[in-house]
């Protein structure tokens, strides 16, 4: 649907919807000081801090990262220390919700996106990200690309909605099998191969079969991000390649979309004292 009113509505309220998200990294970094978490500007994020300074100016969300085994340490303390309004979305708090990528919404908002499913009862608000990563063994790229693409194509499909149907059918058993068969490959390779040396995103998020190497990212430092400072790999550069080559090419008109369909940043206007 293309209405120039809703286009404009959209980049109207983009700025508070940014403002909005901004306010969740801020608790998420305050918490991760508080308990020693560590986590870095991941994606879309980082790619903003270098390129712009903050915001990429038509990005409507926020990526960070963080070692699965740190990402459940935080999972186990934020749900009670996040302040009001804030909630903790994993598949265990919101079980209707079946994205794999964990997130901290904000109540008092709406968010929607193209996936999203409006009669299923799960948290629909503002957000950040939160990607899990893992040690990756030593594998030639291409044997990642393949291996990650098909898991998370797979693992994609299987989870979507699906209508009964002859190809529905087909697909559950196909990338079933797919799904189980790719999983039961790497996990022989990571038996074999080093893991001391790459490290990303977990399988069913790593369409691209993107690897960090672990130099490029720890000891972790710090970047400016909307005048404030939040930690980031500690080479940038060499992360931001891996991930888009030339990052500091500025896109085309028409490849600078916004995320959502339809933001509305706060639902109830709350009172001054």
């Amino acid at each position: 649907m293309r209405n120039s009113y809703f286009d404009r509505y959209l980049k109207q309220n983009l700025r508070t919807c940014q403002l909005k998200q901004l306010s969740i990294l801020e608790e998420t970094d305050r918490i991760c000081r508080k308990h020693n978490i560590p986590y870095w500007l991941d994606g879309g994020s980082l790619l903003g801090a270098m390129r712009h300074g903050g915001f990429i100016p038509w990005d409507d969300d926020i990526d960070i990262a963080m070692r699965k085994e740190d990402l459940e340490r935080f999972i186990a303390v934020a749900p009670s220390e996040l302040r009001p309004g804030l909630f903790m979305q994993t598949p265990e708090s919101d079980p209707e919700h079946t994205d794999p990528i964990y997130k901290i919404r904000d109540l008092n908002s709406l968010y929607l996106e193209s996936g999203d499913n409006l009669q299923a009862n799960y948290q629909k608000g503002l957000y950040i990200d939160i990607f899990p990563f893992i040690d990756y063994p030593s594998l030639p790229k291409k044997w990642v690309k393949k291996l990650s693409k098909g898991i998370s194509t797979s693992y994609s499909i299987l989870h979507k909605a699906h209508y009964y149907s002859l190809r529905s059918f087909v697909e559950f058993f196909w990338f079933g099998a797919k799904y189980h068969l790719f999983r039961a490959i790497w996990s022989i390779l990571s038996a074999i191969y080093p893991k001391d040396t790459y490290l990303s995103n977990v399988l069913i998020n790593n369409g691209y079969g993107i690897m960090h190497r672990k130099d490029s990212v720890f000891p972790l430092g710090e970047i400016e991000f909307e005048g404030k400072h939040f930690s980031a790999p500690c080479n940038p550069d060499a992360y931001l390649k891996d991930l888009y080559r030339n990052y500091m090419d500025i896109p085309p008109e028409n490849k600078r979309k916004i995320h959502a369909i339809y933001l509305h940043p706060e639902l109830i206007r709350e009172q001054q004292p």
